[in-house]
């Protein structure tokens, strides 16, 4: 199970990522665009993440990484149960999720090398 704590502390690792509300969520952003989002309440993160990452992810166990329902889920937007992904799941969703969003020189920063 991975607690709320270690999902923040991932995310936050990331160069010029913050935490800020989200409606009753709180979200994960790197230069005010949202690469993850936090739901306390119900244990499950959000990743956004691109279509080929997201199938990816999903065949690993579709009931812990799914597609967010609607128009939503078909852009990249991936829930994951946090009381049943591993954290090294985790950490590459997030990898993948802030890599996905943030600019090619911060990527740089914190992989060394660009998007794929």
């Amino acid at each position: 199970m991975i607690s709320s704590a270690t999902f923040r502390s991932l995310a936050l690792s990331y160069p010029e990522s913050e935490e800020l509300p989200h409606f009753e969520k709180m979200s994960y952003r790197v230069r005010n665009k949202i690469f993850a989002t936090l739901d306390d309440a119900v244990g499950k993160a959000m990743v956004k993440l691109s279509l080929i990452d997201q199938s990816v992810f999903c065949a690993i166990d579709s009931t812990v990484i799914y597609p967010v329902p609607g128009s939503w889920g078909k852009h990249g937007a991936t829930f994951i149960e946090l009381k049943f992904v591993t954290a090294s799941i985790l950490k590459d969703a997030i990898k993948h999720a802030y890599n996905n969003v943030a600019p090619a020189s911060l990527i740089k920063i914190k992989t060394g090398a660009g998007r794929k």
